[in-house]
């Protein structure tokens, strides 16, 4: 009898018959290839970007403020020329109404004289004189006549001039326009860049822990204490100047000249100013009664002096006389930054009154807070 041998049963796998024992499970063999294919991706995958160090964040968000107050006096700037550009267009268009009245009184006095000329233009002067039944009133009339040419000649000489100078006035107008459109435009832009970058900054610092936040207003203390600590060695140093001055005048003779103190009396107006805003808001591009930006600040302070200084600090910077740091005295202006974006006013003891920036107030700091571009005395 022949023997019945038990088939074992076999698997293709990859085109080859293979034992059972060897075909791998599907789920399995998927598992393990997408966990190589994570592991690949991982490994190709750029590494996190580090979070920043808080005094990263800061050095930005100073930098931020630094723009925004560059594009803050740019807007001034562009403010005040919009500003006078309307009113060369509102006077323009007040001379051409003006002009356009005398215009049409001219228009109306012609008018005039080319009815009387119709009236009596189709009889001669001797038809006149026979049909006249008052001779002696024709001379007279005739004569005034004479007259009235003489007025007709000066009435269209009036009409002549005063058309070309309302037409002249008319295209003065035309093109003050359209600069005045182009500034709005730049005064939009600038606007907005100003808003961009305070928006910008005030999303970074909302995104700051507490405790982040409290290491930030420690990083800030320790500035102002170096900075207070410098603006007394200036202070020092300011009044070690001044007693070898006083000693130099006292040797030779000589006191203080009446201009030199005149300017010190209006500084000290424009100090007493600025004393009396310290705590009210900082808004860019307010120049007072209920808030400042810095460049209002000084502009509205020596303005009580009687002194008017223009609207930008790239402009106040050209007023008056340039000062060494030790040779500065109460009222003076300083200015910040190598691009002269920042202004304060001097009020001694190395202090200045400053309006900082948007979140905060006019407030007291040291003169050496921030890199100092020049000390200039108004006057």
């Amino acid at each position: 009898m022949a023997s019945h041998r038990k088939a074992q049963s076999t698997s293709t796998f990859g085109g080859l018959r293979t034992p059972p024992a060897l075909v791998p499970a599907v789920g399995v063999t998927t598992a393990a290839l997408t966990s190589v294919a994570l592991l690949a991706s991982s490994a190709q995958a750029a590494p996190a970007k580090p979070r920043p160090s808080i005094e990263e964040v800061q050095k930005q968000v100073d930098g931020l403020y630094h723009q925004a107050g560059v594009a803050t006096e740019k807007y001034n700037g562009a403010k005040e020329h919009a500003d006078a550009q309307r009113k060369r267009v509102d006077d323009l268009l007040d001379q051409i109404a003006k002009g356009t009245e005398k215009l049409n009184t001219a228009r109306q006095e012609l008018g005039s004289f080319a009815a009387a000329q119709y009236r009596t233009g189709g009889i001669s002067d001797t038809a006149t004189l026979l049909l006249a039944e008052d001779p002696q009133q024709y001379f007279d009339d005739d004569h005034l006549m004479s007259r009235l040419t003489d007025r007709q000649k000066v009435a269209v000489d009036s009409f002549e001039k005063q058309q070309a100078a309302t037409a002249k006035k008319r295209t003065e107008a035309a093109k003050n326009l359209t600069e005045l459109t182009h500034s709005q435009a730049t005064l939009r832009k600038t606007k907005e860049d100003v808003q961009k970058k305070l928006s910008t900054a005030r999303t970074m610092l909302s995104k700051l822990t507490a405790e982040q936040k409290a290491r930030l207003a420690a990083i800030e203390r320790q500035k102002e204490e170096a900075a207070a600590r410098k603006a007394k060695e200036l202070a020092a140093q300011q009044a070690a100047a001044a007693e070898k001055q006083r000693e130099q005048a006292g040797s030779s003779g000589s006191g203080s000249s009446s201009g030199s103190s005149s300017t010190s009396t209006m500084g000290a107006q424009a100090v007493a100013f600025a004393k009396a805003q310290l705590g009210k808001p900082y808004v860019w591009g307010a120049t007072g009664p209920e808030s400042f930006d810095c460049s209002g600040l000084v502009q509205a302070a020596w303005k009580t002096a009687g002194v008017s200084l223009p609207r930008t600090t790239w402009d106040q910077v050209k007023v008056g006389t340039t000062v060494s740091t030790t040779e500065a005295r109460p009222g003076d202006l300083v200015f910040y930054f190598s691009d002269i974006s920042h202004v304060g006013i001097y009020i001694g003891d190395g202090n200045v009154i400053d309006a900082p920036r948007p979140g905060k107030t006019v407030e007291t700091i040291p003169m050496t807070y921030m890199p100092i571009y020049s000390v200039v005395r108004p006057g």
